[in-house]
């Protein structure tokens, strides 16, 4: 790049664009309006800023070498607005609701420059306006006085570099205690507000002097490090390593952060353990450590209290004596492979039809209740849904209460039509109260049914997993399903295959693939991937429910991708191009890139949901009928990491949009937004535990990071009635001879062992 350098220059104007921001780095490319002009290109790290704001800046003028005259930005502020146009912006700016860009105009028209005036000190003039009723009115001054409540924080939080929209969210965690909170610690943004990152309220503690190796600073750095490897799935870190990441983070000396480490250890915010025998010191959030040492207790005490089902007496006494369950479940020596449960002449247990258990299946359903804690894992087509029928029947029969439970909505509603039974989230099992931020359920007030059944259990993470075992009786089953060789939990921790490693928990593994399952292509390839085998494809007489489409480039999967979304697929289902977002699902191994999922949701957006009300978040726009995902775990809203759902409302006097999640309808502020994300494409990891009828998969060496067997294996067991892939020939075969397994930071394993 060429700049031509001038002597500083001042501007000063109302913000019409923003083209670009970057809310890690803070660089901003935003098209300034002077005096009526068409505008200049204002670029530098003016973050963040909002459209319909006055700012100025100082710095100079240079050429890019492809955008042309820019002006470099070296210093900035906000202005109150002083013109007309100004002040409708900063009214249709959202800060006020009530006031969107149509009453702002007509406010403006209606006091010119007296409006702000005429807000504070004479209020009763609002219904001079057209359309402002009594009821209106008010709305807007209460809105107006919470504004006016809100001016010292936001000149206090601008003035250090802050939008205002991010101000907003600020205010609404601290309210009135905000000044002084972010005096006392500006880190505590990054804690408790989200959306603010440590980069940013770094920043921001710059701008008071607090930098270096400032202990307050590096304490914060060690924590937001600690937090980065729990979001990736790690419950601890290795000493060595998180000083070495601290100190990369920071720019200070170990000596520094050894301090800050006794001095947070001190503090319980910390647990440092010294495993016997490694010489390795682990360092845990306070939570997790917690958590990892009550799962290990629970289920040690679980597996140690004998069984609510020996004084569970039936007629026929089948519970209380092991022998003649076992009897009756290998009744038909014969017939080995599929005796006939159902025959009314085995053990009258279930009405008369025909339903057949193969003989580990037998085994898995007489382990059930028999061990207080069972693993039951297999994969696709292994008998799972079966086994499952079999034994609930047999539990409904002698009078065995229980609960069905998942870890996501989708998962809880497979699995409730597939057993003929009410399944919950774990959450609403748990009955979660977002008022008080707790479970309902726990040690004071157990679930109080024999067996509790969870399935999708690869999704349970560490502190889910905790809660579950608090509100599960001692004297209770426990029988979990999953599908081991699926990716771990989103959340920390390694739950699933850490029970089957333990030795400690009893563990059935399905392997026998059934007649019906290995019809299916999407079965026999999944297996196919997990063994390191090439995959089958169909001949086009065949059933086709797994495709290959080969494209070497970028661009050509891409293409062939839309094409798939806006027409194939929707023509073989026989619907509309937008009704086929409801049953196909795009999922990709990364989020950057040409084919990563946030350039993919924004050309399925195009293809699928171009027009229509919409509001701008960041650098993406969400649009009504657009499908979204939440981010992470709300819990005041009663939404979680990975639910699916579609946009039904935008209410931009308001600020408020509203998503349908299987028929409740959550509302978000607009500084909520960075909540949700498209969903037309989302990552594999993610999907876990959603099954959708049809599943079109990107693969480019690009993916090259993300190419291996459990990412490949869970994308593919997600589809139901269609799986395609969308690639090159070399990136399948990488990820099918990649057999990478992520390694997570987990000591649950050694804690049951330890127990």
């Amino acid at each position: 790049m060429t700049e031509k350098r001038e002597e500083r220059s001042t501007l000063q104007g109302t913000v019409t664009k923003i083209t670009y921001q970057d809310p890690e780095g803070h660089y901003t490319v935003a098209r300034l309006e002077i005096d009526g002009t068409q505008g200049v290109t204002v670029v530098g790290e003016i973050f963040p800023i909002d459209e319909g704001e006055e700012i100025r800046v100082s710095g100079f003028w240079k050429v890019h070498p492809r955008y042309g005259l820019q002006f470099q930005a070296e210093r900035w502020e906000k202005l109150e607005p002083a013109t007309l146009e100004g002040i409708q912006r900063y009214l249709g700016s959202g800060l006020i609701k009530g006031i969107g860009s149509t009453y702002a105009r007509r406010l403006v028209s209606a006091f010119g420059l007296d409006t702000l005036r005429v807000l504070s000190e004479e209020p009763h003039r609002l219904q001079e306006v057209e359309g402002i009723g009594e009821i209106r009115a008010k709305r807007i001054l209460r809105a107006w006085e919470e504004q006016k409540g809100l001016r010292e924080v936001m000149v206090f939080l601008q003035g250090h570099g802050v939008g205002s929209s991010l101000a907003l969210k600020i205010y609404r965690a601290f309210g009135s205690e905000t000044v002084a909170k972010v005096k006392e610690n500006p880190y505590c943004l990054a804690r408790e507000v989200y959306g603010v990152g440590f980069i940013l309220a770094d920043r921001i503690a710059a701008t008071m002097k607090i930098s270096g190796d400032f202990p307050l600073r590096v304490q914060a750095g060690l924590l937001h490090v600690l937090r980065k490897f729990s979001d990736e799935g790690h419950c601890f870190v290795p000493l060595a390593l998180l000083k070495n990441n601290a100190s990369t983070l920071l720019g200070v000396e170990e000596e520094a952060i050894e301090s800050a480490i006794k001095k947070l250890a001190a503090e319980r915010e910390i647990v440092l353990e010294e495993p016997s025998g490694e010489g390795t010191t682990r360092v845990y959030p306070q939570e997790l450590y917690q958590a990892e040492c009550r799962v290990a207790s629970a289920l040690r005490k679980l597996l140690s209290v004998t069984s609510c089902l020996k004084d569970k007496g039936t007629k026929d006494k089948r519970l209380n004596d092991r022998g003649t369950v076992a009897t009756a479940l290998a009744k038909d020596e014969g017939n080995k492979g599929y005796p006939n449960l159902l025959d009314p002449s085995n053990l009258d247990l279930f009405n008369p039809s025909a339903f057949l258990l193969e003989e580990e299946q037998r085994e898995a359903v007489l382990r059930a209740l028999q061990e207080k804690v069972l693993v039951i894992t297999g994969g696709p087509g292994t008998g799972k849904t079966t086994l499952l029928t079999a034994l609930l029947a047999l539990l409904r029969s002698s009078k065995v209460s229980f609960a069905l439970a998942a870890p996501t909505g989708r998962a809880a509603k497979r699995m409730g039509e597939t057993a003929g039974e009410e399944a919950k989230t774990i959450h609403r099992l748990l009955e979660y109260n977002p008022r008080d931020r707790r479970f309902e359920r726990g040690e004071s007030n157990p679930l109080g049914v024999d067996v509790v059944i969870i399935d999708e259990a690869s999704m349970v993470d560490l502190q889910l997993i905790d809660h579950l075992l608090r509100a599960v009786e001692p004297h209770s089953h426990l029988i979990l399903l999953g599908d081991v060789d699926q990716l771990p939990s989103v959340g920390p921790g390694s739950v699933l295959r850490d029970l089957i490693d333990s030795g400690v928990v009893p563990v059935v593994v399905l392997r026998r693939i059934f007649r019906q399952a290995r019809e299916s292509l999407i079965v026999s390839n999944a297996h196919r991937i997990l063994e390191g085998q090439s995959l089958l494809f169909a001949h086009e007489r065949e059933k086709r429910d797994f495709v290959f489409i080969a494209r070497e480039s970028e661009d050509e999967i891409l293409e062939t991708l839309k094409e798939l979304i806006k027409e194939r697929i929707p023509r073989s289902l026989h619907v509309d191009a937008k009704q086929s977002s409801g049953v196909v699902q795009v999922l990709a191994p990364m989020h950057r890139g040409l084919l990563g999922t946030v350039h993919l949701n924004q050309e399925l957006q195009k293809l699928l949901n171009p027009d229509g009300e919409s509001v701008e978040r960041g650098r993406s726009l969400l649009r009504l009928n657009d499908k979204v995902m939440q981010l992470r775990n709300n819990y005041d809203k009663g939404v979680f990491n990975g639910d699916l759902g579609r946009v039904v409302g935008i209410d931009k006097e308001e600020e408020e949009l509203r998503v349908d999640f299987d028929g409740r309808s959550i509302p978000y502020a607009f500084d909520e937004l960075d909540e949700i994300s498209l969903a037309y494409a989302t990552s594999i990891h993610k999907s876990q535990g959603s099954e959708y009828p049809v599943v079109v998969i990107p693969l480019h060496t690009s993916h090259y990071l993300m190419l291996h067997r459990s990412i490949l294996y869970t994308a593919v067991t997600r589809g139901k009635e269609l799986v395609v892939l969308v690639g090159g020939k070399t990136a399948l075969s990488m990820a099918i001879k990649n057999v990478r397994v992520e390694q997570r930071f987990t000591a649950l394993k050694e804690k049951l062992k330890a127990a």
